[in-house]
């Protein structure tokens, strides 16, 4: 079996190195890859971005199964166009990645089937957006519409930093936000206390599965402090989704939404990612959707993944994902992210990269933001350029195993964070 990855980041070399590792597979291609999936010799990077021509690549290569990393090309209809063509493919269509594409989409979504969230209104207008801040007061959280690299979601402290996240997203797009055909629009929700968690689901358009539970890191800086990131690192499982935050989370956002999907028309097939809000009473609320694999939860949780990966996504493209079960190392596992100089607002490109350690069973270097430069060099090519990630018997454990993998590395900029994994190794 020849499997395709579309992407290039440190989720996509994590699925595209847990995927390899399936018993019938034999070759998988990454499109376009990076500097760490050139370097895997089970691994081949595509120099293709085009969906069209993509899957042209597929059917005429005999590709068995597609797997969709990026939210991009999701939002774009690549699921699809595969489809289209008779092609296997493990993803949304542009339709379902709507939950994702679409925050104003999402709220409207969880706000008709019942499903726990934050209070939210929708401005294309900046003076009805700051005239809305005003009456509220702070501190709010401030959403652009469409797809932002992660980076679309200020939660403001003060009033001030309310007002210039609209101007930002409204008047001056400084975050590049990719917007939808209703124009640019920002979502203001209610700021909501708690304790944030990953809660990522298989879904095969009716049944789910849960994967292990995971807990990133938003913030830039130790101490959860400064700008909002895409994550600066993450760990698995978290243990602030308790037995009984998993079974309300399942019972109150995944099964209503899966089945709210279903009900509208647009079945959700694919990753699932439900951004959980946990409050002092162990109440989960649903702070976003992605309509794929986190990054960097990916990495931790994929490296405690027992069970064969691509048998799993193979099934859920046939309706089949019941059949599968389930197996996880009993271990934790930690990722730490290694960010560009400049990351999140202007990351640098070009730095050489040295000191990387030999890939393990238990400790990988997954790549993000890496090339080849015209001399052969590991180069930053991205804002965030490695994760390093490994298993160990606690939290704690795993925590120092992936600071001492990154040790030797050096790149001009290298900006991390020390703390990853500082709550679950805190908590009483």
């Amino acid at each position: 079996m020849r499997v395709l990855v579309i992407g290039n980041g440190g989720r996509e070399h994590a699925l595209a190195w847990k995927l390899a590792q399936g018993q019938r597979v034999t070759q998988v291609f990454v499109a376009p890859g990076n500097g760490g999936t050139l370097r895997d010799e089970r691994l081949k990077n595509l120099p293709i971005s085009n969906p069209h021509e993509l899957a042209d690549w597929a059917e005429a290569n005999k590709i068995a199964l597609t797997v969709v990393g990026p939210e991009a090309p999701l939002a774009a209809g690549v699921v699809d166009i595969f489809r289209g063509r008779g092609l296997r493919i493990f993803g949304p269509t542009k339709g379902a990645a709507q939950l994702e594409s679409s925050k104003a989409f999402a709220k409207d979504f969880m706000a008709r089937h019942g499903i726990p969230t934050a209070r939210y209104e929708v401005f294309s207008e900046a003076d009805a957006a700051h005239a809305y801040v005003d009456a509220q007061g702070a501190p709010i959280v401030i959403k652009a519409d469409g797809l932002a690299a992660g980076k679309g979601v200020v939660v403001a402290m003060t009033l001030d930093e309310a007002h210039a996240a609209i101007d930002m997203i409204l008047r001056d797009n400084t975050l590049g936000v990719s917007h939808n055909v209703d124009g640019a629009r920002v979502v203001i929700e209610q700021f909501l206390q708690g304790e944030e968690a990953s809660f990522i689901v298989i879904s095969d358009g009716m049944n789910v599965q849960a994967l292990a539970t995971s807990q990133d890191h938003k913030r830039l800086l130790d101490g959860d402090e400064g700008p909002n990131t895409g994550g600066m690192g993450a760990y698995s499982p978290a243990p602030v989704v308790t037995p009984n935050v998993h079974a309300k989370a399942m019972h109150e956002i995944i099964g209503p939404t899966i089945a709210g999907m279903a009900k509208d028309g647009i079945p959700f097939t694919g990753f699932l990612y439900a951004g959980l809000m946990i409050d002092a009473e162990g109440r989960p609320y649903t702070i976003e959707f992605n309509a794929r694999l986190g990054d960097p939860e990916t990495q931790p949780i994929l490296m405690r993944l027992k069970s064969d990966l691509f048998e799993l996504l193979y099934a859920a493209t046939d309706g089949r994902l019941m059949e599968q079960e389930l197996q996880w190392d009993r271990r934790a596992a930690l990722g730490v992210v290694l960010a560009a100089h400049g990351y999140p607002m202007n990351p640098r490109k070009g730095d050489v990269i040295s000191g990387l350690p030999a890939d393990q069973d238990d400790a990988m270097v997954f790549h993000a933001g890496t090339a080849a430069n015209a001399q052969g060099q590991l180069v930053t090519s991205g804002g965030r350029v490695l994760c390093a990630t490994a298993l160990g018997e606690s939290v704690r454990v795993a925590q120092t195993r992936a600071y001492e993998l990154l040790e030797g590395i050096h790149f001009d900029g290298l900006q991390l964070r020390r703390d990853i994994g500082h709550r679950a190794v805190t908590r009483k």
